[in-house]
């Protein structure tokens, strides 16, 4: 089974929010921008108050060097 996690996207317009839920539902980033814009228009915009919520969950994505696999070959090949 594949380890998915939520994070915020760097495909970011304010915070990644969205682009993160449609990356890991395998969305479209613009279709979901748009539902997402139109749920919060409907619903007298509570949907700022999700996203200041979503934006203080979500981990952000954070783009690796490889050092940290680097290190752990060299701990299992050093055994």
């Amino acid at each position: 089974m594949e380890n998915k996690r939520l994070l915020r996207s760097n495909n970011r317009m304010l915070a990644g929010v969205c682009a993160g839920i449609a990356e890991y539902f395998g969305w479209e980033v613009s279709t979901v921008r748009i539902v997402y814009a139109l749920a919060t228009i409907f619903t007298a915009f509570s949907g700022g108050i999700i996203y200041l919520i979503l934006w203080i969950v979500m981990p952000e994505r954070r783009y690796r060097d490889g050092y940290e696999d680097r290190v752990k070959k060299e701990k299992l090949h050093n055994r």
